[in-house]
């Protein structure tokens, strides 16, 4: 089995649903053992996580985008992370990440360069979601990738939109299928 984590931190909600999305498409695929590991509103991992992230093969990051870049929560585990990088213990395991916010821009790039930088600290080896864009005028948020990630999953999440309404559709089964293509390279990766 590859064994794949998703770590991420939501304030409100939305990230949350995108993370349940990635959990979805990634859990769905024979031979990987998912499992989420939520940073809190204090910015730790609950008891035992850092024992379970060395034994990943894959790791999600994800985060929302605040004043253009990861919550600080998100922020605090990735310099607790400084442990496991000076022996470079996730050295060669995959990675990828997900994040959202209130617009269509919100400076998301940002985050997801941060989680790139992450990964290449720790020696792993990054994922893009290998989907292509939405972009044609017949488009919309309905539509999969409809915000041309091609790096990380993107999503949107207007400021008045509770997590039962945003992210929507397009940008979930973004998530989903980012979710199972992270999973399907591992378990190739992993054979």
């Amino acid at each position: 089995m590859a064994k794949i984590g998703i770590i991420y931190f939501s304030g409100y909600g939305h990230t949350k649903k995108q993370a349940e999305a990635v959990h979805e498409g990634a859990a769905g695929v024979a031979g990987a053992d998912v499992e989420i590991f939520v940073v809190d509103q204090d910015g730790d991992l609950p008891e035992g996580a850092w024992e379970k992230l060395t034994g990943l093969d894959a790791f999600i990051y994800g985060s929302p985008t605040y004043m253009g870049g990861p919550a600080w929560q998100f922020k605090k585990f990735a310099d607790a992370s400084s442990k496991p990088w000076f022996e470079q213990k996730w050295k060669n395991t995959i990675a990828g990440g997900f994040t959202n916010s209130g617009t269509v821009n919100g400076d998301k790039f940002s985050t997801i360069s941060y989680f790139i930088t992450l990964s290449q600290q720790h020696s792993q080896i990054w994922l893009g979601t290998g989907l292509m864009p939405a972009n044609t005028k017949a488009n919309g948020p309905e539509d999969v990738n409809w915000t041309g990630g091609f790096s990380g999953a993107l999503a949107i999440s207007p400021a008045d939109a509770g997590p039962d309404e945003a992210p929507r559709k397009g940008d979930l089964e973004t998530a989903k299928l980012y979710g199972r293509r992270l999973a399907e390279y591992a378990v190739e990766v992993k054979g």
